[in-house]
């Protein structure tokens, strides 16, 4: 007989290589968002006598055309590739699990409402939206953040409205309606907790898609503030000196497609745990 720890339900649970892998490369990111201008604060002054200059001990990734220290600059920006896409996608998720559960467990008017809001959402081109919101609204960074937050709900609500309907129809959501627990309850002690995986999971690709946004708007000089360590901002910086120095460029792009892959590894690894866990308690 196959035993506890060795069954294959217990194999699955253990992380694998790819994915500690992402976990360590995460944590570095966190640790240098939260700690970055005190491990590195120097990064941002500039020395022009320092200017593009190679890889060292004292330069891990070489200099810019202002003398500013690349690595260093890396560490800064880790800070608005955490804080921004954490709230978008922490907002999404919260904004699209409650309508998601409200529309597909109540059904009727409310269902209705809430999809024609998201079909109109699904519509609109979300950077073009944001593009626009930035340039009337005269903001920067967190402007953008919230207006793709708002224009990312959508996605979650779709999913986990398509989630509770599948669930809906099960045997304990009618025994809990039997027994005349309030809809509230079902939705958020009974059905929610069974639609809990797959809205985590899809709240790790929310996170990633809004670092690729956010960057993209750095990138066009609408996000971040100018000069700011911004992976999105020192990718358009280091257009000019590409051939000088590419880590300026490979650098940047370097952290923004690792932090998304690893972001999204991470994702199915949670959904993973979680799924597993809801099963061997079932």
């Amino acid at each position: 007989m196959t035993s506890a720890a060795t069954s294959p339900r217990a194999r699955r649970k253990r992380p694998t290589f790819g994915v500690m892998l992402c976990g360590f490369y995460l944590a570095c990111v966190v640790v240098a968002g939260v700690l970055g201008t005190w491990l590195v604060p120097s990064a941002n002054v500039q020395n022009l006598t320092n200017g593009l200059q190679g890889i060292s001990g004292e330069h891990w990734l070489g200099t810019d055309d202002l003398g500013r220290d690349i690595f260093g600059r890396l560490v800064l920006g880790a800070r608005t590739a955490l804080y921004g896409p954490l709230i978008i996608a922490v907002g999404a998720f919260i904004i699209g699990s409650v309508l998601g559960l409200v529309a597909g467990y109540m059904g009727r008017f409310a269902e209705g409402a809430i999809m024609r809001w998201v079909d109109l959402m699904y519509a609109l081109p979300g950077v073009l939206i944001a593009i626009v919101a930035i340039g009337v609204l005269g903001g920067g960074y967190w402007v953008a953040v919230f207006v793709i937050m708002f224009l990312s709900a959508p996605y979650d609500t779709r999913l986990v409205r398509a989630a509770t309907i599948e669930q809906r129809s099960r045997p304990y959501v009618e025994a809990a309606e039997t027994m005349g627990l309030s809809k509230r309850r079902v939705m958020f002690r009974h059905i929610w907790p069974n639609v809990l995986p797959l809205a985590v999971s899809h709240a790790f690709f929310s996170f990633a898609f809004a670092l690729i946004n956010l960057s993209a708007l750095s990138f066009l000089g609408l996000g971040s503030t100018p000069g700011s360590a911004d992976w999105g901002a020192m990718l358009a910086e280091s257009q000019s000196i590409l051939l000088e120095n590419p880590l300026t460029a490979l650098g940047p792009a370097l952290a923004i497609i690792l932090t998304a892959v690893s972001v999204n590894v991470m994702g199915d690894y949670v959904f993973d745990r979680l799924s597993s866990k809801g099963l061997d308690h079932a």
